[in-house]
Order: structure tokens, then sequence, then C-alpha cells
């Protein structure tokens, strides 16, 4: 019997809503991104993103049924993101699924927001166990390892910036707008690596950290300056991806060695680099691992990924009350 999951995710700057068919059938899905807005600030201003999910939460979710062509009477369970977040884009979310559980009488199917990203790779083909998941955006930096669905051991993660928001603060100091991630992406195709700058946290761990690679690029930029040299962006910009994809890349295939697992999965905005890919496209081939990645439009966040991690969790009977509180930072389990 198929399952209808109707998802609602708000944890930073998009208001989405999505209904999931079976965990891995995306029936429709409505995103209304505020990026332009934020970007007038080079980043996302919290409490104007939670302002404009309470302007927008009711117009996607009437946009989602009339996409759909569905009703909520026809919905088995509402899953929500409650974490981690901005406490106040979470708690509009977090309003509105438990509003609308407790009108429709429907179960409440609590999801963690990195879940919903190693879910995203659902929608794409059916997920592989045991694996690895690589999980990178502007807010994480981890790896994970399932042995089964919704069976999470994190094995590392970053001990400092995540590797996307390095990205929007590199982009920062090179006067380039806000997302950074792609702008530096699309520079580095063009660039050589000129620069010497140092392999982050290049250790026998599967922790991360930016900060010091993050640093290196201010420092540089700044001699060059004060010695009256013009620093090449794209040069600088492939100097800065080719250390970051160097550790994510070595750090990822060394868990999928010491794990004895041939089966990677790559989560959350910063999937969408095409530098990361191609690297872990060219490495996976060679050591023979199955690879897979979500389509663009479900790397950044979305509900369709809530909606698909939300069915494995309701399958395994994961509820929540009407007390379910929204979680700045929490633990993925």
């Amino acid at each position: 019997m198929d399952t209808y999951i109707l998802s609602i995710e708000s944890s930073c700057d998009e208001t989405s809503m999505a209904i999931v068919k079976n965990g891995c059938i995306d029936i429709a899905t409505v995103v209304l991104s505020q990026m332009n807005t934020h970007a007038n600030y080079g980043g996302v201003v919290p409490e104007i993103a939670s302002r404009m999910h309470v302007e927008s939460i009711t117009i996607v979710l009437e946009e989602l049924l009339t996409k759909a062509g569905m009703t909520i009477d026809k919905i088995d369970a509402i899953a929500v993101t409650y974490g981690p977040g901005l406490i106040g884009s979470l708690l509009i979310g977090l309003t509105a699924a438990k509003t609308l559980a407790y009108i429709y009488k429907k179960p409440l199917v609590p999801v963690h927001h990195i879940a919903g990203h190693i879910y995203a790779n659902n929608l794409n083909k059916k997920m592989e166990f045991p694996l690895i998941a690589l999980v990178v955006s502007g807010g994480h930096t981890e790896l994970v390892y399932m042995k089964e669905h919704y069976s999470f051991k994190k094995i590392g993660g970053t001990l400092d910036d995540a590797v996307g928001e390095a990205y929007d603060k590199v982009a920062r100091v090179l006067d380039l707008s806000y997302p950074g991630g792609p702008v530096i992406d699309n520079l580095a195709s063009t660039g050589t690596d000129q620069y010497d700058l140092p392999i982050p946290l290049n250790d026998h761990s599967f922790n991360f950290s930016f900060s010091g690679l993050k640093s290196a690029v201010i420092n540089l930029k700044h001699n060059e300056e004060q010695r009256g040299n013009m620093v090449n962006k794209n040069n600088l910009a492939t100097s800065f991806q080719n250390r970051v994809i160097e550790i994510l890349s070595k750090k990822t295939m060394n868990a999928l060695k010491e794990y004895q697992v041939n089966n990677l999965i790559i989560a959350g905005g910063v999937s969408a680099n095409k530098g990361l890919r191609n690297k872990m496209d060219k490495l996976c081939e060679e050591n023979n691992i199955n690879l897979s990645y979500p389509d663009f439009k479900y790397c950044t966040d979305n509900a369709t990924m809530i909606g698909a991690a939300g069915y494995y969790a309701y399958k395994l009977g994961r509820r929540a009350d009407l007390n379910l509180k929204a979680e700045a930072t929490c633990n993925l389990e």
C-alpha cells in the first residue's frame, strides 16, 4: 500500500513543502527561496528569514496541494525538520506541521535536517547499504556511516567552519557575490593552481577544519596587496577549491577503506560543486565504489528530502507529539 508524506522544511532561508510517495517519488514540491533578499546583506539574516517564512508558509501549502492535485485527507503523515537550523525559521515550519497534524489527525514525524540531505539520494536511486555519506553544505561537513535505513553513526565532522561557510567567507574576501560556492566553483574551472595554500587538517582523523584555510586566503590577499600585486581571483579560487576537494576526497576514501564499504553518497548544497563531483567520479571509478549524489534540485534545502527521510522514520514508528521543540543544534540519530 502506498504511503504519502507531506513534508515541511524551513531550517534556514527556504520555505519548502513537498508530497513524497514511498520515500522515493516526488509527487510535488514547492520551494520559495529568500536568496535574493539575503544576497543584499551578504548572508542570511535570521530575523528577516523567520519573518519571510511567516509570510510564505500558507502560500506554499496552497500551491503544493494545487500542484499535487491532492487534499490533506489523502496524506498518511506530516514530516517536519525540527533541527538543526535557525530557531526562528524552524519554529515557523514546526508550527505549521503541528497545526496540520492536529487539525487533520495525522501522525507528526520529526526529521533531522542532515538525515534529509542524506535521503535526498533516495530520490535519485534506492540507497544501498552499508554506506558512507559525505554531507557538505553551508552549515555542515560530516562523514556518516550507515549500516541500514535510519541507522546513523557520525564518524567525523568539522571542528569549526562548515565547507559551504568557508566558500562564502572566501567569496566575501574576494568581493564575489553571495552565495559564494557556485561563484568560486565557476571561477576555479577556468583558473590555475597558482597560490601556495595549506591542506586543512591533513591528518588520519575523519574530522575537518576550514578556518585555517580561510585565514590563509585572507592573509595571502592582504600580503599581495601590500606588495602592490594584483590577486588573480580565478587562480586563487582554483587553489582554494583544490585544497578543499583534496581533503574532502582523501578523508572520504579513507573512511570507505576503514569501514570496508563500497557505497558512497554525497549530500548537501556543496554536493552540487562540479569540481568535487569530477574528483569523486574519478576516484570512485578507480576504486570500484558505487557513487551517488542527488539531482541538482535536491542538493540545496528542500522539503522533498525531508519527505524521503520522513517515510523511513514513519515506517520505523518514529512519532512526535505537539510538544516537539525546534533545536538549533542536535545530534543525528
